[in-house]
Order: structure tokens, then C-alpha cells, then sequence
């Protein structure tokens, strides 16, 4: 049964990954998309994650054990992310790089994608935790978290501006519509493999669940401040929008926050 709950978690895993090209799908009908919406489209992935890591992970952890265990895995998924990134910090890339990667460089590619996905699946993997176990939702008898559900809908969410964040270069650079749905997907390719690592192990350890709750709110929290926001304002900057599209950004916050509010309650 329990490789029947791991196939789920790394279903839900490549679902969350296919929903990253659907940020490209606009590209399908229209040349180009508005600098406001897009940083408007970053602010609402940060406040997604922001509110899903609080209200989910941050929460659920203190349900499940101490604050002490929560704030060590915080911190723990916070020093992670950072050495990850440090040690692949020689070496960035444009998403239009992508279409034109040889092997070396697809390799080094892949590796900074893990570093910015892959916290992603492990937020996944550990919210399906108590899969089989409790739930108020029953799927083909099987008892599905609540937590599941919610974090599931967050990571999907916040992948559609991810996904156009792939999709706007790649377009200026004439790569076919069909090539940049490929590429986004792609780019979320590590989730499916963080959700399966993140769920066996809670599973085979749930002692460290309340740590695995908050190491995921942790590497959430931190890459919505060191990438999605900086990388909005970035945009902002570059477009000419006043104040780097600080106003933008908030707005999006707000409406990624008012969407999630009912989701939650409605998953409780």
C-alpha cells in the first residue's frame, strides 16, 4: 500500500510540474504579455507560498509538535537553499539559454532548477504525510490530508507565473509555443522528485515531521524573499514602472492572499 501512496505523491508531484506550462499558454493567443501583469502574476506566487507556508506548514508543525522543532527546521530549510545556491552561484542562466543547452549546460541547468524546485516537491511530499492515515476527503478509499489538497493547490498556482516567467524570454527568442511549454514543464521537472524523497522519509520518520513541516515553510519563505520578489522588482525596474513596481507587487501579494484565505477554509 505504500508504494500505491508514494505513486500518488509523485502523481500529484508531475501534475504540479505539467501545471507550470500552463503560465505559457497565453503565449498561444497573444505576442506578448504586459509588464504590470507580470509583476502583478510574481507578487500573487510570493503570497501564495508566504500564506501557504505560514498558515499550512508553519501551523500544522506546531500542531504536531514543539515551536522549538518548527524553528529548527525553519532555520535548517532557510541554511539549505542558501548553501544550495551558493554553490551553483558561478553559474546563471536565461531561460533562453535553455532552448540552445547542450549537455554541459543542460546539466548545470537542471542543478539550478533543483535548487529553486525541488524545495517545492519536499514542501509536497510532506504535506501528504498523513496520507492514508486521516482525511476528511476519501479518493478511491484512500484518505487524502487536508494539507495535501491545500498545499497542492498553492504549488499550483504559484507555478503558473513560473511558468511564464520561462515562457517571456524563450518568446523573444522566436522559440516555438509548443517548445516553451516543454521547457516550462521541464523546469519544474525536480517537484515530482522532492515530493517522493520528502514523503518516504516522513513516512519512515514521522518523529521528524514537525521539523519536515517547518523545513519546508523555511525553503519556501526563503525563496519567495531572495528570488520572486527581487526578481518582480527586477522586472519592474527594467520596465520603467515607478517604485521597480513595488505597488504591483503588493497588489498581487493581496489578491494571492485573498485567494487562499477560502481555500483553506474550505480544505479544513
Amino acid at each position: 500500500m505504500v508504494g500505491f501512496e508514494l505513486g500518488v505523491v509523485l502523481a500529484v508531484g508531475i501534475f504540479t510540474a505539467v501545471v507550470c506550462g500552463v503560465g505559457t499558454l497565453p503565449f498561444f493567443f497573444v505576442e506578448e504579455i504586459g509588464d504590470r501583469l507580470t509583476v502583478i502574476l510574481w507578487g500573487f506566487a510570493g503570497g501564495v507560498m508566504l500564506f501557504a507556508s505560514l498558515f499550512g506548514f508553519i501551523f500544522e508543525g506546531l500542531a504536531e509538535g514543539t515551536l522549538f522543532e518548527v524553528g529548527v527546521g525553519l532555520v535548517v530549510g532557510v541554511v539549505v537553499v542558501i548553501l544550495a545556491d551558493r554553490a551553483i552561484t558561478n553559474y546563471e542562466f536565461a531561460p533562453r539559454e535553455m532552448a540552445e543547452a547542450d549537455f554541459k549546460k543542460l546539466v548545470l541547468i537542471v542543478g539550478v532548477l533543483t535548487v529553486h524546485s525541488f524545495p517545492e516537491g519536499v514542501a509536497l511530499g510532506v504535506a501528504f504525510a498523513d496520507l492514508g492515515i486521516e482525511g476528511d476527503l476519501v479518493i478511491a478509499g484512500l484518505a487524502v490530508p487536508s494539507l495535501a489538497l491545500f498545499i497542492t493547490v498553492a504549488i499550483s498556482l504559484q507555478n503558473i507565473p513560473e511558468g511564464l516567467a520561462v515562457a517571456i524570454p524563450l518568446k523573444t527568442f522566436g522559440v516555438p509555443n509548443w517548445q516553451i511549454f516543454g521547457w516550462a514543464v521541464f523546469s519544474s521537472i525536480p517537484q515530482p522528485l522532492g515530493a517522493g524523497i520528502a514523503y518516504v522519509f516522513v513516512v519512515w520518520a514521522r518523529e521528524f515531521l514537525p521539523f519536515g513541516f517547518g523545513f519546508a515553510a523555511g525553503a519556501m519563505i526563503y525563496l519567495v524573499l531572495h528570488d520572486i520578489f527581487p526578481e518582480a522588482l527586477d522586472h519592474g525596474h527594467g520596465a520603467g514602472l515607478a517604485n521597480r513596481g513595488w505597488r504591483e507587487l503588493v497588489l498581487g501579494v493581496a489578491i494571492g492572499v485573498a485567494l487562499m484565505a477560502p481555500i483553506l477554509v474550505l480544505t479544513e
